[in-house]
Order: structure tokens, then C-alpha cells, then sequence
């Protein structure tokens, strides 16, 4: 259906916005008192886990008519408000390698609560979207491994923070939509329909651009100001294109994720994406690429051209003026089992490159297969496998020995991180899930030393993670 209000009227109309604000607000509190969150049934998290199971029937239909709250939930949804509440948990333990062996407890704790003004106030093709989560426990990456690939997607500091709060108005018989508000590019871009299935980080947003990008990017658990716009001529056919704040913390702590600043210069992320179907085999090819106007310091030499580890020289590398990611991606389902809906199995493969001079990280690959509802009887479990390779530039490995050998002192030098992960998604129930997962992780940190001075081994990391949706 075509807008009643159009562009004009969605960019002019500032009170009547603060108003609907102010009611999601206090739907937000009410919500807050009951749980966590998770994005609108529609969105894929930022911060994993964005898996199969959020796609499932929630674990409300298990509770019946107690899962409605007293009537507050279909009540709220009559006037086009839902909320979703999701908890997820974990156990870790790195049993070999990394600076040292331990097991840790995380949690993420996520509150969700979205609204179609259509029905609402009467604001037609207009939804509003504002989510938070709680973050706790200890990431075994940041305690026990120094890796790059963090092994968990829901590994951050501890916090209780603003996630996402946008305003979207859908124009052109929904050929066009318009968001605007704070944003992550990661629930949006370089999301794959398999990869999500997966527990470490790299499967969501690659670590290519989470090392490369200052303070990791507008990724989980971080968002910046920003407008997105989707234009979609055709069903097979669309086109991304987000601008938004490059550095997400700044000069500013950001603890809480409500400081609305813009720092940094503009970080712009395009994405074109075609689906199609080879037979009754659906897939898709994402293509797309990154641009931060920000500063990037060289990875090996200074303004001089001296090496940063010359004494005689400055110790700081030569600034570059921007910096700039491209990828590509393709998902394809390759068995679909007959009378089903998704069952079978998947296939993605993710590529990405970033210049060597100002980027830690400048060539990326990922690839897994997943297989849904592998074991008779059991349609909405998930078996999956894949592996990510993140190469570590040359310049940053030049460094390395120009470091040797202006202080004879042995040090290894940086190549690669590499990581092979297994896991199986169980339902217990609907809404309810068990995760065990098995990573193996070659040279940490690209192939670092510890505080020792030794070399940091390869790491065997076995887990256990449960989800529940409510």
C-alpha cells in the first residue's frame, strides 16, 4: 500500500515522532519489568545469537493463555505494539592452548518492543523499533585466548545499554523504506541466513571488519546515529545503503549506549543482493563494500617513511585518509528435503578484502554447511560446521620483523588466525534451545606472543549455550 503521508510529511513531522516516543517509552519500561529482548521477527541481531531458532515459534506456546501476561500482551498487540523477550547463556572452557586455560559463564539478557503506527496513530507504512540488553559474565576470548575471532557472539564488557531505536517510513508499495535513528550495521549487512546457526562472532559480523574498524565499527554491542535506505524493485532484486558515525565510542565512554553523538567522520556501507532459485533450491549473491572517512594509521612505516619500530624515528605510522572494505557472499541451499518447509542442508560462502598499508586484517574468508532437521523426528534441529580464515597484512608482519631486528629480541611474527567450529542446535522446546559447540582455534591473534614472551597455542574451546524466547 502507498504512503498517505510520503517523504515530506515523515521528515517534517518532528512532535508528532516524540509522542509516539514517548509511548514506546513507557511500553519499553512496562517490558523492562518482565525481561530482555530480541529484534522484531523481521531484523536478524546484531548481537548473536541470530540463529534458526528466532525464527521458531516462541516459547509462548508452551505456556498458553499465561503466556498473554493477564491479556497485557494481545492487548498491546490489538494497538500494534509486540514486545520479545530472549535470554541466552553459556558455558566455555578453553581446554588446550591460549595464554591460559579457565571456563567461564556469559549471558545476554535482550528486550525488544516494536509498533506499527499504522495502527497505532494512524501513520501508514510507518514502524518504530527500540531494543536494549544486559550484558554479563566473562568472554573466554578477552580472559583466556587473545583471539581474534571471538568465540562467542554474545562475548562484551559488561553493560546495560541502548541497542537500537529507529523510525522506518515504507513508500512505493514497499519498494522503498527509510530508517533513521541509531543503527548497527551488522543487523542489517553481510548477514547470512546459514552462518547465523554459529556461535563465534566472525559468523555474524567478519573480523576482518571488526579488527580493521575503529573501536570495532557500529557493530554489536555498539550503534551510531544513521539513516538506512532500502530500495527493492524487484522480489529478487534490492539494494542497500547505510550512512551512520564511524567510531561508536569516540572521545566518550558511551557506557549506556544513549549518548547520540556523531563522531568520527561518516562510515557508508552499500550492499546489493540478487535471490533466485536453481530449481526448488533457493539461494542468494550479497555483493557489497565499506567506506570510513576516518584516519588509519600505517601498519609498518612512519610519515618519514622510516619503520615504526626504528628508534630513529617517530614510533607512530603515517596517517591515511579513509579506508575502505569490498565482499561478497553467497548462500545456497543444496538439499531440500521433499514435503518441508526449510529442511535440509546449506551452504554459505563469505570473501572479503581491505588495503594491507592501513588495516590489520586484509583478506577474510568464511564458508560453513548446516543441515536442519537431520535426525527424523527432530525438524527444527540444526547441525552445523564451518571454518574462517583472517589473514594478517604483510605490512603488519614487515613490522614485526623490522621489530626483531632493530632489537635482536625473538618475538613471532604475525601470519594468520584460522578457526574450524562444530555445533549442533537442539530444541528442547519451542522457544527453547540447547547448543553444544566445539572450536578449534589456530594462532591466536594472528600468531602473538603472551606476556612470556611465548608464543600463544592453538586453542581447544568446547561449550554448551541455551536460549529461551519468550
Amino acid at each position: 500500500m502507498t504512503s498517505k503521508v510520503g517523504l515530506n510529511t515523515f521528515v517534517q513531522t518532528t512532535k508528532r515522532s516524540c509522542r509516539v516516543a514517548a509511548l514506546f517509552a513507557g511500553a519499553l519500561g512496562m517490558a523492562a519489568l518482565m525481561g530482555g529482548r530480541t529484534y522484531a521477527a523481521d531484523m536478524q541481531a546484531g548481537p548473536a545469537p541470530a540463529t534458526p531458532a528466532s525464527k521458531e515459534t516462541p516459547i509462548e506456546s508452551v505456556l498458553g493463555p499465561y503466556a498473554d501476561l493477564g491479556g497485557l500482551r494481545s492487548a498491546l498487540a490489538q494497538k500494534g505494539i509486540t514486545f520479545d523477550l530472549t535470554y541466552t547463556g553459556e558455558v566455555l572452557t578453553n581446554t588446550s592452548g591460549g595464554f591460559k586455560r579457565g571456563t567461564v559463564y556469559e549471558g545476554l539478557l535482550k528486550l525488544g518492543v516494536d509498533a506499527d503506527l499504522s495502527k497505532l496513530v494512524g501513520w501508514d507504512g510507518a514502524t518504530f523499533h527500540v531494543s536494549a540488553f544486559q550484558i554479563h559474565g566473562r568472554g573466554l576470548s578477552a580472559y583466556n585466548l587473545e583471539n581474534l575471532m571471538t568465540v562467542s557472539n554474545i562475548e562484551a564488557v559488561n553493560s546495560t545499554r541502548l541497542d537500537e531505536l529507529w523510525l522506518e517510513q515504507s513508500l512505493l508499495d514497499n519498494k522503498v523504506a527509510i530508517r533513521i535513528g541509531m543503527l548497527g550495521a551488522d543487523s542489517t549487512f553481510l548477514a547470512s541466513e546459514y552462518a547465523g546457526t554459529f556461535l563465534n562472532a566472525t559468523f555474524g559480523f567478519p573480523t576482518i571488519d571488526a579488527a580493521d574498524l575503529p573501536n570495532g565499527g557500529p557493530a554489536y554491542p555498539y550503534t551510531t546515529p544513521g539513516v538506512l535506505v532500502t530500495l527493492k524493485p524487484t522480489d529478487r532484486l534490492s539494494f542497500m545503503v547505510e550512512v551512520q558515525g564511524s567510531d561508536p565510542i569516540g572521545d566518550h565512554s558511551n557506557n549506556y549506549g544513549a549518548n547520540f553523538r556523531f563522531d568520527g567522520s561518516a562510515f557508508v556501507i552499500a550492499e546489493g543482493k540478487y535471490s533466485y532459485k536453481a530449481g526448488d533450491l533457493p539461494g542468494a549473491v550479497h555483493v557489497g563494500g565499506w567506506y570510513d572517512g576516518d584516519s588509519f594509521a600505517d601498519q609498518r612505516f612512519t610519515a618519514t617513511g622510516l619503520s615504526i619500530a626504528d628508534p630513529a624515528g617517530s614510533g607512530e605510522g603515517r596517517p591515511h585518509r579513509g579506508n575502505y572494505g569490498v565482499y561478497a557472499m553467497l548462500d545456497q541451499m543444496l538439499y531440500h528435503v521433499p514435503g518441508t518447509d526449510d529442511q535440509g542442508l546449506g551452504m554459505f560462502v563469505r570473501a572479503g578484502y581491505s588495503p594491507p598499508n592501513r588495516n590489520l586484517v586484509d583478506f577474510y574468508v568464511d564458508g560453513g554447511l548446516t543441515y536442519k532437521g537431520l535426525i527424523p523426528g527432530r525438524p527444527n534441529d540444526v547441525l552445523g560446521i564451518a571454518g574462517a580464515y583472517a589473514h594478517i597484512s604483510d605490512d603488519a608482519a614487515g613490522l614485526d620483523r623490522d621489530t626483531i631486528a632493530f632489537t635482536g629480541t625473538p618475538m613471532p611474527v604475525r601470519d594468520y588466525e584460522a578457526l574450524v567450529e562444530a555445533t549442533y542446535q537442539a530444541e528442547i522446546a519451542p522457544g527453547l534451545t540447547m547448543q553444544p559447540d566445539f572450536q578449534y582455534v589456530f594462532h591466536p591473534g594472528g600468531n602473538v606472543a603472551d606476556a612470556s614472551g611465548k608464543k600463544i597455542k592453538d586453542a581447544a574451546v568446547f561449550g554448551l549455550r541455551f536460549a529461551m524466547k519468550f
